[in-house]
């Protein structure tokens, strides 16, 4: 059973800070020893970030960027704000920007809300409940009986994983039209200390939404749709456990990160996919459009020469990443928002996470399936 899909939406914060300011930001929270600014502000250009969205950023007035929430580091501010201001502040910020990510998906699809049968979630960065399904149910009117699922914590791949529960239930059920709407504020886990890891998650991260709307393959809004997600597969790499981790402490979560990682998935990624691809009579050179979640640049470095594809086809990736950073679940989809419209032919998405877990989804045009 397939996933038809008829509209997506992405949102990002009002405001973004440039990424040589996000430095020199940065420095101020003892991201760099003193006399190690420099060090710092190439760290943050080797990302090939230009810009970041976040939540927390307030009118600038006379000054290149503003904020408030993040008190400069001092004998004081030890870790800063503790993980229930965090919350505090997710709780407050995350529905907005959900929503206007969900409410664009839905202009796009044509779809009356009144037909929305499920809603599935999906977030790694924060936690309430109350909580974003229902500032969502409430400020869209979505009906009273809604079936609502939650995917939490799971990372960079999340999306995957919602659209997994959504392509369940729209297989369960025939009539069902699912919303699925993924939000992260990564920004309110911006960590103080020079830690290699939290350096360079902190150079990396940012804020945004994005949103699907899909049925299944037989409902009769299908014929509506272009593309559908046709397949999906989900890999534990070898010996990679503790290469990545997504922890809760008392100031934040906090992302622990090898310097492995790029070369873990340079060494397993073309087998995956080989693998996965020969499950549909496909191989690389049948893929006409590669969606490649923008965990750094070297992991789509990695990625782009490990499968020996033509760097031009992860020019969204990389636009993505420079006009957004990362914005882990969500990122994916404003990718392939950006990629499905002029793709041709299949196209492969992937995305990596802790585990390390390696998540691929194929989508075909509906009038090749």
């Amino acid at each position: 059973m397939s996933l038809a899909i008829l509209g997506i939406g992405t949102a990002t914060p009002e405001r973004q800070i440039a990424q040589a300011d996000a430095a020199t930001l940065a420095a101020g929270f003892a991201n760099a020893e003193p006399g190690h600014e420099r060090a710092l502000a190439a760290i943050y250009r080797q990302t090939r970030i230009r810009s970041r969205g976040s939540v927390l950023l307030e009118d600038p007035g006379g000054e290149p960027f503003a904020q408030t929430f993040f008190p400069p580091a001092d004998a004081d501010t030890g870790g800063g704000p503790s993980t229930a201001t965090r919350m505090a502040r997710y709780a407050a910020e995350a529905g907005p920007l959900a929503l206007e990510a969900a409410r664009t998906a839905l202009a796009r699809s044509g779809v009356d809300i009144a037909d929305i049968t499920h809603l599935v979630t999906c977030s790694c960065t924060g936690f309430a409940n109350p909580g974003v399904d229902l500032d969502i149910v409430r400020a869209l009117s979505l009906p009273e009986d809604i079936s609502r699922t939650h995917v939490g914590f799971m990372g960079c791949h999340g999306a995957f994983n919602a659209l997994r529960v959504a392509e369940a239930f729209a297989a369960a059920q025939a009539t069902a039209v699912v919303l699925v709407v993924c939000v992260e504020l990564c920004s309110l886990h911006f960590q103080y200390g020079s830690r290699s890891d939290a350096v360079v998650a902190n150079s990396i991260f940012a804020d945004g939404a994005a949103a699907v709307v899909g049925v299944g393959g037989d409902h009769p809004l299908a014929t509506d749709a272009e593309w559908q997600l046709d397949r999906q597969w989900s890999r534990l790499l070898p010996d990679s456990t503790s290469e990545m981790g997504w922890l809760i402490g008392d100031h934040g979560f906090e992302m622990s990160l090898s310097a492995r990682v790029p070369g873990i998935i340079s060494r397993e990624i073309a087998g995956l996919v080989t693998a996965a691809l020969a499950d549909e009579q496909l191989t690389a050179a049948d893929v006409a459009a590669w969606a490649v979640h923008p965990g750094g640049p070297r992991v789509l470095a990695n990625v782009r020469d490990a499968l020996g594809i033509d760097d031009g086809m992860l020019a969204a990736s990389h636009e993505v990443l420079a006009a957004h950073g990362n914005m882990s679940s969500a990122t994916i989809l404003f990718i392939l928002d950006r990629m499905l419209g002029a793709a041709a032919g299949p196209c492969l998405a992937m995305a990596f996470g802790p585990g390390l877990t390696a998540e691929l989804a194929l989508f075909r045009r509906m009038d090749a399936a």
